[in-house]
């Protein structure tokens, strides 16, 4: 079958992600930043303890952190067959169908999107309190633009500059939270001394568990971005299974750890009394008395910096996003065009930045709230969105191997995506249902959230089936011309 006229090729250098750029460790540390440790034990798990199961929010973290290792069998041995920079996109399209694959594709880009809008939101909001008492007061939002444009400028370079930047943010935020744990530990304890009463069941499945879940399944946000970087790993059939795992399992232990430290230190029967009186001085306070004030000074520096490469992080997956459709056809050919030199999706890049840019002004205009409107809404449209599109992939893997010939065994290819498909469909109901509590909004626009994201997908859909009448020969190719 000839290829429509203009569009790119294999040979097509122009359209080609630079080879074997990243290696397991950059891979992880993207996936890890993308997760932010520090803002999500810091900003989200105070709320988890406050409003959720109280002690067993460690057990919590454990039982998400088993879903989404359940989730990555399935995933990870499809990325042996199918790849790219598309990832969910070309998942879907491969074991669902071209229709169900662009509108994944769509609901990711606004999902991805959201999130990036997120934590510009609370990056402007911390920068603007953290400088103010050195003298320059500016808005949240002139901080959260300047971010914008280093993003872009480290993103428009070779994918190996970001994932050097990340490395150095995830480990010293992960650093400044283990000394805090491991000082917790060693000091015996707070009011009730050491226990692993966390992770019992009696603690873990309680009426609050449900609630918990919507806060602990946020913080899992950007694992699954392993997939992205396929073009561009050394040996990507080992490396991406190997990052993946290697991303959930880190994640999964230090959440739970440093959540279990922080119940050692108010001791069981006071944590979720402690949490509500001060979310925002929960950690601080303990890092405080156990390390002294110098901690939390640093903490508040090293929180900055995890929201800088959440945002880089995403910022490097959503160009590929952009990339992948751009070249496959789905939208303006430019950008499907990488960076001469780096090797990066650069026209992607400049897009999404524009949109993003586009997006904060609106709010700007309508004078949000950085942390109550920008960050909370965009972080509950983010939550149904990745979970919507995880469901489909999960579907699509199942799919996927009943029509493949392959080696695996019924538990990888059958069992594990069907109880993590189970698990992803409870947890969207669970999200979708206490929506108000994670946005801390009653807005009709907020409640609307669950039904604008189905639409987003259903129209990424109806386009597909549009080029499938207009553009046949385009259409055949979607998912294949890049694998």
């Amino acid at each position: 079958m000839t290829l429509e006229a203009g569009m790119p090729t294999l040979s097509s250098p122009e359209h080609r992600l630079a080879k074997d750029s990243v290696g397991l460790a950059h891979i992880v540390f993207f996936v890890v930043a993308a997760a932010a440790p520090l803002t999500a034990v810091v900003g989200a798990s105070p709320a988890a303890f406050a409003f959720g199961n109280g002690a067993g929010v460690p057990g919590a973290f454990v039982l998400a952190g088993l879903l989404y290792l359940l989730f990555s069998v399935g995933f990870t041995t499809m990325s042996r067959h199918v790849g790219g920079a598309g990832a969910f996109y070309t998942y879907i399209t491969h074991g669902i169908g071209k229709p169900a694959g662009v509108g994944g594709a769509f609901m990711a880009l606004v999902t991805y999107s959201a999130v990036q809008v997120a934590i510009y939101g609370l990056f402007g909001f911390f920068m603007a309190n953290a400088i103010a008492p050195l003298g320059l007061v500016l808005p949240w939002w002139a901080w959260a633009f300047a971010a914008l444009v280093v993003v872009l400028v480290c993103g428009q370079r070779n994918i190996a500059f970001s994932g050097a930047i990340l490395g150095v943010c995830m480990i010293a935020e992960i650093a400044i939270l283990l000394v805090l744990d491991l000082a917790i530990v060693f000091s015996g304890g707070g009011p009730e001394g050491i226990t692993f009463s966390s992770f019992a069941p009696s603690s873990v499945f309680t009426p609050g568990l449900g609630v918990a879940l919507v806060f602990v399944i946020g913080s899992f946000i950007g694992f699954e971005a392993t997939a992205i970087f396929g073009e561009e790993a050394e040996d990507p059939e080992k490396t991406i299974p190997r990052a993946t795992y290697v991303a959930v399992l880190l994640i999964t232990l230090f959440y739970a750890f440093s959540t279990w430290a922080i119940v050692q230190f108010y001791g069981p029967g006071n944590v979720q009394a402690s949490a509500a009186a001060g979310l925002d001085s929960f950690y601080f306070a303990a890092a405080n008395s156990v390390l002294g004030a110098w901690s939390s000074q640093v903490m508040n520096v090293l929180l900055i910096t995890s929201l800088f490469a959440c945002i880089l992080s995403f910022h490097n997956t959503l160009n590929r996003y952009f990339f992948a459709l751009g070249r496959e056809g789905l939208a303006a050919k430019v950008l499907g065009k990488v960076h001469a030199k780096h090797g990066s999706p650069y026209a992607a890049g400049l897009l999404q930045s524009l949109i993003a840019a586009i997006v904060l002004a609106l709010f700007v205009t309508f004078g949000a709230d950085p942390y109550t409107v920008v960050f909370s809404w965009m972080s509950a449209l983010a939550g149904i969105g990745i979970l919507l599109v995880q469901v489909l992939v999960s579907v699509a893997v199942i799919m996927f191997f009943r029509k493949t010939p392959s080696s695996y065994g019924a538990w990888t290819t059958m069992i594990a995506p069907a109880l993590a498909l189970l698990g992803l469909m409870g947890s969207l109901v669970l999200v979708t249902s206490n929506l108000s509590l994670l946005s801390g909004s009653e807005s009709l626009i907020v409640k609307a959230f669950p039904y604008a994201m189905v639409l987003v997908g259903i129209l990424g859909a109806l386009f597909a089936v549009r080029i499938k009448r207009s553009r046949p020969v385009l259409y055949a190719s979607l998912g294949k011309v890049f694998e």
